[in-house]
């Protein structure tokens, strides 16, 4: 079930939304604010694997990929989008990884750098805003040509699409990459 990504990509896809509902259950015991989610299938592969480190999802993430989405061994490179955080597990590294050994298209880690620590921009609406909060915290290593090449660039989560159109920016005016082509696991409902 692909779900069409609008941006300023060539084309774009989530695999599936995140989230099939999640209800407010009030403040629990640690004073957080607590719901009871039901998330899609590749949903919940993703939240096991990103908040549980389950590795076992990653095979089968990569199995949704390749089933709803066709002409990957076309590409020249995957690129994911750096970790907005540390973590023991990094969901996208993995994946592409695993996408790269299985389609033969080779995967480069570190053609984006994250440079500067970003506000959680979750909380912040204006488009416009996110954007500038963004503008400046990830570049393109040169030590790579991707000049005139088709790239896929890979994300876990798309909330809002800020961060892929600004490293799909950088990747067109940087890198002077011919085409990048996005694909996410899942998309939320809503920027909220």
């Amino acid at each position: 079930m692909a779900i069409k990504l609008i941006g300023n990509w060539k084309k774009g896809f989530a695999l599936d939304l995140h989230t099939k509902s999640s209800e407010y259950l009030g403040v629990g015991e640690f004073g957080r604010d607590r719901f009871d989610t039901k998330r899609t299938e590749i949903g919940e592969l993703v939240y096991k694997l990103k908040y549980g480190a389950d590795i076992s999802s990653v095979s089968k993430l990569v199995d949704c990929i390749q089933q709803n989405i066709r002409g990957l061994e076309k590409l020249d490179y995957l690129v994911p989008v750096p970790p907005s955080k540390p973590r023991t597990v990094q969901p996208v590294f993995l994946i592409a990884e695993e996408l790269s050994k299985r389609t033969r298209v080779p995967f480069i880690r570190d053609a984006i750098l994250k440079v500067k620590r970003t506000p959680e921009i979750k909380e912040v609406f204006d488009q416009e805003e996110r954007e500038a909060l963004l503008a400046d915290a990830y570049q393109y290593n040169d030590k790579y040509d991707l000049a005139n090449k088709n790239i896929l660039l890979l994300d876990d989560l798309y909330r809002s699409g800020t961060t892929l159109r600004v490293i799909t920016s950088i990747l067109y005016k940087n890198a002077m990459v011919k085409n990048v082509f996005v694909i996410t696991l899942t998309k939320t409902r809503s920027l909220r």
